[in-house]
């Protein structure tokens, strides 16, 4: 990767387009620095890591690079854009007008499709922004506390995510890779100054032991090969082409195969499964209940890091994981294409026969992608558990996203070489 990036470096157009995207990022960064004001930000850390750590606001602070428990501009970070982008995928599956205007529009029903999720964005962001300042309002971080100062905050918290969304797709269009996805990878990765940081005054304080730290760094540098090696995988389907005569030209005649991605769905099951197992502890925030009570101790059995909670966890990974392949791939759509263009699967006649033979590998694959996700998610929390050692909950889906992102621009930039034909650079 790093020789990647060196030789894309000294193509002049790549060199661009890479110190554009690293400016994108300073800015993201600087904004992500900026109070809002009217919140006391001092107390509102010892509020967050002693009530909201384990809840579903510490999924939104790890993604947000810090910026969320800070109470910064940029707070909201991509969390809205991507939940109108789920939003929008589930609609296209269920609505047929917004399918037929992916599938049929081209480019210009793409952008109606874009241009109707950035508004379900920005009214995500305000809703997300009204109840976090409710949120803030119910400690007493926000002085003083009128309905002018708590529109300002919310309209803030909106501005900041709608910014955030213009700064992703200047990076799409003008630098290198995902620009939204470039952004999440900035922000996981930003925590790790915090992360040695902490590291090494528990281990001055002896908090931590140094064959702790060891044994972290070991298990993470196999995580990360191990997650490098399943996000390349995929099973090859054989697929043979008919020869077809067409006026005086043969057609067809060669082999191919259809890949299918083991880990397909990526790392959205470990976030729905995160946020739909943090929800009680999120509810135990805002309730309070009594210690003694039925809920503090119904609370306090299926807390972050409880059995209950790992074994939940996993199972509902599994279950999003399914769900998730399947709005994304269509066994019925890809048998009707092949047979379209004369295509077939040696073995299986054209039509369901085809799309049941694809079904069943695509149920094999994905439960062995679900369980990869499952072990990646639930090890940190193992170790968290077993070691004592502290903010590790949301290590799996971090190295995920931060692996992820990391493969998919190295592939764009070696695409773009090559599309130059530098290929000399890649071998």
């Amino acid at each position: 990767m790093i020789e990647t990036i060196r030789n894309a470096w000294r193509i002049p157009e790549l060199r661009k387009k890479i110190a554009f995207t690293v400016m994108i990022l300073v800015v993201y960064r600087f904004g992500s620095a900026i109070w809002v004001p009217f919140i006391n930000a001092e107390m509102l850390q010892e509020v967050f890591q002693s009530n909201f750590a384990d809840t579903v606001f510490g999924m939104f602070d790890m993604m947000s690079g810090g910026a969320f428990s800070q109470a910064t501009i940029f707070a909201m970070s991509i969390q809205p854009y991507i939940n109108a982008s789920i939003i929008m995928n589930l609609l296209t599956v269920g609505i047929p007008a917004l399918e037929r205007m992916v599938k049929e529009g081209g480019e210009e029903g793409r952008k109606k499709i874009a241009s109707i999720t950035r508004f379900v964005t920005v009214g995500l962001g305000l809703l997300m922004g009204w109840a976090y300042t409710q949120t803030l309002r119910s400690y007493g971080l926000i002085e003083p506390d009128s309905w002018f100062t708590n529109i300002v905050i919310v309209l803030t918290f909106t501005a900041g995510t709608a910014f955030i969304m213009w700064l992703g797709e200047q990076v799409t269009e003008f630098g290198i890779g995902n620009g939204i996805s470039i952004i999440l990878f900035a922000s996981i990765v930003s925590r790790g100054p915090a992360m040695i940081s902490s590291a090494y005054v528990g281990l001055e304080s002896g908090a931590i032991q140094w064959w702790q730290v060891l044994v972290i760094l070991a298990f993470g540098v196999l995580v990360v090969a191990f997650v490098v090696f399943i996000t390349n995988a995929e099973r090859r389907i054989p697929v043979s082409y008919a020869k077809r005569l067409v006026g005086r030209k043969m057609y067809g005649g060669q082999s191919t195969h259809l890949p299918l991605k083991v880990n397909m769905s990526g790392v959205m099951p470990i976030i729905f499964a995160q946020t739909f197992a943090s929800l009680p502890s999120t509810i135990g925030a805002f309730m309070r209940p009594a210690e003694g009570s039925f809920w503090y101790g119904f609370l306090d059995a299926i807390k972050p890091g409880s059995w209950i909670y790992s074994v939940s966890f996993f199972l509902m990974i599994i279950a999003f994981s399914y769900f998730y392949s399947s709005i994304q791939f269509n066994p019925i759509e890809v048998a009707n294409n092949l047979k379209q263009n004369g295509g077939f699967v040696p073995g299986f006649r054209p039509g369901r026969p085809t799309s049941d033979f694809i079904r069943k590998v695509m149920n094999k694959i994905t439960l062995f992608g679900a369980l990869f996700l499952g072990v990646i998610a639930l090890m940190p929390i193992i170790m968290s558990s077993t070691m004592n050692v502290a903010g590790l909950a949301w290590g799996g889906t971090s190295v995920l996203i931060v692996v992820g992102v990391a493969l998919e621009t190295v592939k764009q930039m070696e695409s773009q070489m090559l599309m130059r034909h530098y290929k000399g650079f890649l071998e």
